[in-house]
């Protein structure tokens, strides 16, 4: 979706649609971290047998949520139409409409992951891109596409796939003891997910900061130009972001069965994946970014793909903090994470905003990767810190 909205688009309605959806990407991690990422945990441990009851007082905890972020991204919309940003209130609005409906598809997936049936996940998945690239082309063959149109076809695709999905789910669930109340849940889930949410902005920042920061100090332009390159990284994104699905409800079970010594092992085993497969990739797109940007973009954006290998260095110091990252939270320390996550944010404002100001795009990119080679060390001395203790306590 963002390559085709790269091409058809204009760099300034790119730009726009790129801060929007770092707005959206803001918000999904928030969801993430009060409701899927606890969810993978507990449901992969506390609640595993009483998963109906479970995820009924989730459904509840999702519709408070929704509505939520309707009215607030609903609110910065209007502002954002009266201070006359071009583009903007648009996409604002979208988010808002979306939104709701793609965490929801993403809470109902995280429940079959949580039943080890990830096919059915996959199928819906299938059906929402299906859905939502084919709305792209008739929108735009229609001349009716814009940032607004484009996040809420998001979200009709999002609601056919809920529908599918949650169909079956009552008779897959399992009910039992304990019984999770809605009080009982909204606590167990805040106290694990404080320091989630807290690490949630923290990990935004490093990333998504820049776009305003590039779009105040060089234009509206500069910001799409920075998503058509973040672009490349997505799919490595979305590939670790699937398999936590998978490996973060695992690792609980591998926490709980064999202690800090499974943890340990699971976590470099998790690490030298991660980071061999990033390699891998950057190495095959760097060789052959010339002609792949011609391909995706059109010949747009070609004047930025020299800045794709120093994309990758801060990418591969980012898959490599994924697999301490999985460990850390299977322990249920997620406030390690958030202190690897904060370190990141904290050098992207005060290296970032000057060094963007000075160097624009290229300034933006190596403040990035600063950042993330400073969170992998953190997190690593805390994943060591974490195993020492339980040596120490065993």
């Amino acid at each position: 979706m963002s390559i085709l909205l790269a091409r058809w688009f204009t760099a300034e309605l790119y730009g726009a649609y790129a801060i929007a959806f770092g707005i959206y990407v803001l918000l999904t991690l928030v969801y993430g971290a009060m409701v899927l990422e606890p969810m993978s945990v507990f449901g992969g441990k506390t609640y595993r047998h009483s998963l109906r009851e479970y995820c009924g007082s989730l459904l509840w905890i999702h519709l408070t949520i929704g509505l939520g972020i309707c009215l607030a991204v609903g609110i910065s919309a209007a502002i954002a139409r009266v201070l006359g940003m071009n583009g903007l209130p648009g996409a604002l609005l979208g988010v808002a409409v979306a939104s709701p409906w793609v965490l929801l598809l993403s809470l109902v997936r995280r429940v079959y992951y949580l039943k080890m049936l990830p096919s059915r996940a996959a199928t819906s998945s299938l059906i929402y891109c299906v859905l939502m690239l084919s709305g792209l082309f008739v929108f735009y063959r229609q001349h009716l596409l814009s940032p607004l149109t484009a996040f809420i076809l998001m979200g009709a695709g999002a609601l056919f796939a809920d529908v599918i999905l949650l169909a079956p789910l009552r008779k897959e669930l399992t009910s039992g003891e304990p019984v999770p109340g809605l009080r009982d849940t909204w606590v167990r889930h805040w106290r694990y997910g404080r320091w989630a949410l807290a690490s949630c902005f923290a990990s935004w920042v490093p990333t998504y900061i820049f776009y305003p920061l590039v779009s105040s100090f060089s234009g509206m332009a500069h910001s799409g130009e920075l998503r058509a390159l973040m672009n490349f990284f997505s799919p490595l994104d979305q590939i670790l972001a699937a398999l936590s699905l998978l490996f973060l409800p695992y690792a609980a079970g591998v926490q709980a069965e064999k202690g800090h010594q499974g943890a340990r092992a699971l976590a470099g085993k998790l690490m030298f994946l991660s980071v061999t497969g990033a390699v891998i990739y950057w190495a095959l797109l760097i060789g052959f970014r010339r002609p792949i940007f011609q391909l995706l973009y059109s010949g747009k954006y070609t004047e930025v793909a020299y800045l794709l290998p120093a994309l990758a260095l801060g990418s591969i110091f980012w898959s490599a903090a994924y697999g301490p990252a999985i460990a850390l939270r299977a322990m249920e320390a997620p406030s390690s994470v958030f202190m690897a996550y904060s370190t990141a944010a904290l050098i992207s404002l005060l290296v970032g905003i000057p060094v963007t100001r000075a160097y624009g795009l290229k300034g933006a990119i190596w403040a990035g990767n600063v950042a993330e080679g400073a969170s992998f060390l953190v997190i690593m001395l805390l994943l060591r810190r974490r195993f020492v203790q339980y040596s120490l306590a065993s």
